[in-house]
């Protein structure tokens, strides 16, 4: 193999690893090549302390990231020894140039992340960016607080490949990236679905799959618009975690998943169904499957006589919202036929009476 292949094999590796390393692949993360990773101990715990881990992981990505100009040159130094890289006083200008560059981006790096951290990371961009969400009197520290409390609940909506995340919590829109972390209240922004993405094939699924792009814009002009992309797929996800409405001003066409069009389909069904009257003694509680919801449908067999069909009375009280029984309706059916969903049965989530569509009755109370 000659030398300029070396040198251009050699370069095409570098890159590619480099890129690699500051957008981890899947393959990456699944292996531990990623600087969350490597630096796991200097980090500390993400779910407990979200705002310092991010403080942190910033500033190491951004060191780390300032030695891979200087580790290509040794690099090359390496494989091509007939350079002489090594040899300070005989380097052509163009690798003095390249190695006083590399050496000068590391020692910027280096200032700049012991500047971030002084005054307990004051001068960071991270902590200066909550600053400006602070209220009276607060600091940017009370704002973090606020953040890693809702961070680390169970019910966050969260998506994104490795380190291009979205959370949305209660009050909080979070997007993470190498270098930065965008941060708004959810009462001081506008949402607007900006565009779609569709593509006939997905690297996760093999399947067709579209993306849709969110503008985040903030009323506070100190915080920097951004967006935020997400598969359609969880675009129902995402709107039940939000407090502000999704402005369509482009009227973007968002396609459904199969669970929500059956959904659509199970409560036009149920429109249609007769109405059940509780008792003014019966307490009607909150839904034990999502335990967000009040339980607004009952089991009540309607599709035959008593003592006809496959279908039985369903004795137990109201505990399911529509939503929850239809995703546990979908769950039992077959996969791999939806078109035979509304017509099939299926066991009563609590007592496994069996029921059909027909048997699901809108809870009114009179």
């Amino acid at each position: 193999m000659t030398q300029p292949t070396v040198d251009v094999l050699f370069t095409l590796f570098y890159v590619f690893f480099s890129f690699c390393l500051m957008s981890p692949p899947s393959e990456f993360v699944s292996a531990g090549i990623t600087i969350q990773n490597l630096l796991s101990n200097y980090l500390g715990s993400e779910e407990m302390h979200f705002i310092y881990y991010h403080i942190k992981r910033t500033t190491a990505t951004v060191v780390i990231h300032s030695f891979f100009p200087l580790g290509y040159y040794i690099g090359s130094g390496l494989f091509s020894p007939q350079k002489n890289l090594f040899d300070l006083w005989s380097l052509s200008l163009f690798w003095r140039t390249y190695l006083a560059l590399s050496i000068a981006i590391i020692l910027l790096a280096l200032l700049t992340a012991y500047y971030w951290s002084l005054r307990k990371w004051n001068n960071h961009p991270i902590a200066q960016q909550l600053g400006y969400l602070q209220g009276n009197n607060d600091s940017w520290r009370t704002v973090a607080s606020s953040i890693n409390i809702e961070f680390r609940r169970f019910d966050k909506f969260t998506t994104g490949p490795h380190g291009q995340r979205v959370i949305v919590t209660d009050s909080w829109v979070i997007k993470t990236g190498a270098y930065f972390l965008h941060v708004a209240h959810q009462n001081d922004i506008h949402l607007t679905l900006s565009n779609s993405e569709e593509h006939s094939l997905s690297y996760e699924n093999l399947s067709s799959v579209q993306y849709i792009n969110f503008s985040v814009s903030s009323v506070n002009p100190k915080i920097k618009p951004f967006t935020i992309r997400l598969n359609s797929l969880e675009y129902r996800d995402l709107k039940d975690k939000l407090q502000t409405p999704v402005r369509n001003a482009r009227n973007v066409v968002i396609q459904q998943s199969l669970s929500d069009k059956f959904l659509e389909a199970f409560k036009d069904q149920i429109r249609d169904n007769v109405d059940f009257h509780p008792p003014p003694s019966l307490e009607i509680e909150t839904c034990i499957g999502c335990m967000q919801k009040q339980a607004d449908v009952k089991l009540v067999k309607l599709c035959d006589n008593a003592t006809q069909g496959d279908c039985v009375q369903c004795f137990c009280r109201p505990m399911w919202c529509l939503e929850c029984l239809s995703k546990w309706f979908a769950s039992r059916q077959d996969q791999q036929h939806p078109e035979t969903w509304l017509g099939s049965k299926s066991p009563c989530p609590t007592c496994r009476a069996t029921f059909c569509v027909l048997d699901v009755c809108t809870i009114v109370k009179t």
